[in-house]
């Protein structure tokens, strides 16, 4: 009885053994898929979302001519009073950091006709580290005219001048009709932009944004 009982003593921890060795391959099998699954997932190609604010549409041209509009009621407001508003908008915009000071500035200040301009020669950055800086020279003009309730402000005459100051290689001087309407900046479908030409389009679009939404800010209407 002692034999037999000895006997099994000995084949239950085989057993044990046995059985610990076939769920080793299996544990091994799962990590390998998972690990697989994570090196595939770094090579993933990942679709970057485009807000439709910058495609199809969003640069129109006028008579050949890249020309953004802003018109706008102004219930209850003088042609006087919106132009007081406007006028200190494009003040502030003027007396900007990123302007050239020697360029930027107030060119038309009409009241009798409610028609107040500026001609901007700023800096749009593009990209800044501290070893690289990406940015453009932007040139444009905002001419406002206003009546009573009412306001149209254009920005228009863009042009940009990028990268003129390096020996390496040459800069561009361009215009926004030459760079970043739909047909220079946008694929054939419409949904993706140039790899070189999209972030000025991008920029400029902001930028208008900017001012157009602070101009209605300052009237207490929405832009």
């Amino acid at each position: 009885m002692k034999k037999i009982i000895f006997a099994m003593m000995l084949i239950f921890p085989m057993m044990g053994m046995a059985q610990n060795t076939w769920e080793a391959p299996q544990n091994k099998d799962k990590q390998t898929k998972t690990e697989t699954t994570e090196r595939t997932s770094l090579f993933e190609k990942t679709t970057k979302v485009i807000d439709a604010k910058y495609l199809a549409g969003a640069v129109p041209v006028v008579n050949g001519n890249v020309v953004f509009t802003l018109d706008k009621d102004v219930p209850g407001m003088t042609a006087d009073q919106i132009y007081d508003k406007v006028r200190d908008v494009l003040a502030e915009v003027v007396a900007e950091p990123n302007q050239v000071k020697e360029m930027s500035k107030v060119a038309v200040d009409d009241k009798a006709s409610h028609t107040v301009g500026a001609r901007l020669s700023e800096w749009l950055v593009f990209r800044k580290s501290a070893l690289s800086l990406d940015q453009t020279l932007f040139n444009y003009q905002l001419i406002a005219k206003v009546s009573d309730g009412h306001l149209h402000l254009t920005m228009e005459r863009m042009g940009y001048l990028y990268e003129m100051d390096r020996t390496d290689t040459k800069g561009m001087e361009t215009k926004a009709e030459e760079w970043i309407t739909d047909e220079w900046a946008l694929n054939k479908k419409g949904n993706k932009l140039s790899k070189y030409s999209g972030k000025f389009r991008c920029k400029t679009i902001d930028r208008k944004d900017n001012i157009f939404g602070r101009v209605c800010k300052a009237l207490g209407v929405n832009y």
